[in-house]
């Protein structure tokens, strides 16, 4: 979680409802690739999810997310 490329990932994200790999990635200035890889590992902690619909995978904040991390993400 302390990684500054996650981070940036979840402030985007907070101001967003959803956003597909490729917006993020230009937001945060980073290859789609590894925007992905970050993407998947804050996805299998349960602070993002994902929804596949056609070839495009939407991004979002996890409802379900533990109280110490919601408090990191209402701080960004």
């Amino acid at each position: 979680m302390a990684n500054r490329r996650r981070l940036a990932i979840l402030k985007y994200l907070k101001g967003k409802r959803e956003a597909v790999v490729s917006e993020i990635a230009g937001i945060i200035k980073l290859s789609i690739k590894a925007t992905s890889k970050h993407l998947n590992i804050l996805a299998s902690v349960n602070i993002v999810e994902s929804e596949q619909r056609s070839l495009q995978v939407f991004y979002r904040l996890s409802q379900d997310q533990k109280p110490a991390v919601k408090h990191i993400v209402s701080i960004l």
